[in-house]
């Protein structure tokens, strides 16, 4: 058993957005359990932004899949460099082995108290932890977040406000532009403006949905980073979208969501939040999901 008064912790969380934000109820939990210990966090370039805010992380370190075996010597060489008390290792790809610790906590000895992916991840604490009371998903934020996200809506009518993430990095995850935009117009009636999100790769097919839309409509995407991002969907009334990074964003900023699922494991993957709902296609393919379906989720 760790001490409480343990003051070195290592984290070793996952590369995808949806992934990285999945990890916090586990650094959460850490934080609570031992509130004197700063949490270096090894993570990569895309999640890294996500915990650049967080009050207990000390030192955040770059872990590069790309980098073969010479970019996984030198990770090693630094984080050697410091006498961990608790190692919690998320990944477990052999990286905990060889490094310095008092303790270390890997899934090899698991005991998830179910079969969401937080609470796999929380199983690797659950000897130490309890995991009956699992921590929300947490995002945390700078003034210049929230400040930036009351300017870029201030013109916004209204406040109920419906933010769409229509992509996602695989296109079989991608519900239909057609259908968002049907979606958009029939629940008219429940919201007073529209705000689409999605990276710079997203951006024309954003314009494209905010031209055909009857309601107003701001399109940020490609003009947010992820804690802007964030600010954003703290701000909302209701975030619907594919199975990305964005729904488990709004989640851990206390944002209902409704998931649309194609192929994955909703079950496993839906953003981890008391109000999160979603749907999944019967036979897989997520242009099979109605419109209506979809609205009815929206609207309940």
């Amino acid at each position: 058993m760790v001490p409480r008064d343990t003051h070195k912790i290592l984290l070793i969380t996952l590369s995808n957005i949806g992934d990285a934000v999945m990890t916090t109820p586990v650094l959460e939990a850490l934080h609570n359990r031992y509130p004197q210990a700063t949490v270096d966090i090894v993570t990569d370039a895309r999640a890294r932004e996500l915990f650049t805010h967080c009050p207990y992380a000390g030192k955040l370190v770059l872990k590069d899949k790309q980098a073969g075996w010479r970019g996984t010597l030198a990770l090693l060489k630094q984080l050697r460099r410091t006498p961990y008390e608790l190692i919690v290792d998320l990944r477990t790809d052999g990286l905990t082995l060889l490094l310095r610790t008092r303790q270390s906590l890997t899934r090899r000895h698991s005991q998830p108290p179910g079969q969401h992916a937080v609470e796999r991840h929380f199983g690797v604490i659950s000897r130490h932890i309890d995991s009956t009371r699992i921590p929300p998903a947490r995002i945390w934020l700078s003034p210049a977040e929230q400040t930036f996200a009351d300017q870029q809506l201030s013109g916004l009518p209204g406040q109920r406000w419906l933010a769409l993430g229509p992509g996602a990095r695989w296109p079989p995850k991608c519900w239909p532009s057609r259908q968002f935009e049907a979606l958009v117009n029939q629940c008219q009636a429940g919201f007073d403006a529209v705000i689409l999100l999605g990276d710079h790769t997203e951006q024309a097919a954003c314009q494209h949905l905010k031209e055909r839309l009857r309601l107003p409509v701001i399109n940020l995407a490609g003009n947010t980073d992820l804690l802007q991002a964030a600010a954003v969907l703290f701000r909302v009334k209701l975030f619907v979208g594919n199975d990305s990074g964005l729904g488990h964003i709004a989640a851990a900023m206390g944002t209902p969501t409704v998931t649309l699922f194609g192929p994955g494991d909703p079950a496993r993957y839906h953003p981890w939040h008391p109000q999160a709902r979603w749907i999944q296609s019967s036979t897989g393919n997520i242009e099979d999901i109605s419109v209506a379906a979809v609205a009815a989720e929206v609207m309940a």
